[in-house]
């Protein structure tokens, strides 16, 4: 990873949240292990992204391969829950992740599905400063834990092709999301480890939609996700209060919500 300050999109991780997640890497694809309650949520945000890109390229959704050439980013990929999925939806795949256990977690787990993903170990303001582009950029619930959100997400916008999209996913800064995020699944519940998430750096779905204007893209579409506590399930939502989803293209751009 390059660390050349006067690049227009520094390279910035917070080494404590690498470190955490590095080390929770071996047991990322255990569904009753400390990502349990990612693998709950993912086919929620997988339906999202299906959704807004199937509309977004003019695709449909009833197809096999319906991303079938496009190509995405995913941001922060961890051992790559999100990428697996968008390969087989047909999609040319390059995952990003600092933590390097992670990395060689996917890889592994790719390879043993017959998977064809680029897992690279590095950040999004690198892939912006080399001028890679792509049609979809995910970051799901990854702005949360960087220290420079609008850098992250000037990045993240700069690495969308013109005609692209960006879909990403994260938690509401209110005291709803402290009790139940925090609070709950850490203390109470113990879904994710104690230390998983701060409070502060949250993210309104204001600051959020400025950040990525600030990226030179709008938002289009913005959807809540909520748990079912009686039905053990996740759903979404027009509830933004404590986990949300979003969409968002380049003015001008071609796309059509």
């Amino acid at each position: 990873m390059s660390n050349d300050s006067s690049a227009p999109f520094p390279p910035r991780a917070d080494p404590a949240e690498v470190a955490h997640f590095d080390a929770l890497a071996r047991r990322w694809w255990d569904p009753d292990g400390p990502m349990k309650p990612l693998h709950r949520l993912n086919p929620v945000r997988l339906a999202f992204i299906r959704d807004v890109v199937c509309e977004h390229f003019g695709r449909d959704a009833r197809e096999t391969a319906p991303f079938a050439g496009l190509t995405a980013l995913d941001v922060g990929c961890g051992a790559g829950m999100l990428c697996e999925p968008l390969r087989r939806m047909g999609a040319a795949v390059t995952g990003l992740d600092p933590a390097p256990e992670n990395i060689a977690v996917a890889r592994a787990h790719a390879e043993a599905g017959g998977l064809e993903i680029a897992y690279r170990g590095e950040l999004v303001e690198d892939v912006a400063a080399a001028g890679e582009r792509f049609d979809i950029v995910t970051a799901m619930e990854v702005i949360e834990h960087v220290p420079d959100p609008a850098g992250f997400v000037a990045a993240c916008c700069a690495a969308v092709k013109p005609d692209g999209v960006l879909l990403m996913a994260t938690l509401n800064r209110t005291r709803k999301a402290w009790a139940l995020a925090i609070v709950g699944a850490e203390y109470v519940l113990r879904w994710v480890p104690r230390g998983t998430h701060d409070w502060n750096r949250f993210v309104t779905p204001e600051e959020l939609a400025a950040f990525i204007a600030g990226g030179g893209m709008t938002v289009q579409r913005t959807e809540g996700v909520v748990y079912e506590p009686w039905r053990d399930v996740w759903r979404r939502s027009r509830d933004t209060d404590v986990n949300y989803m979003l969409s968002a293209r380049r003015l001008g751009g071609q796309g059509v919500f």
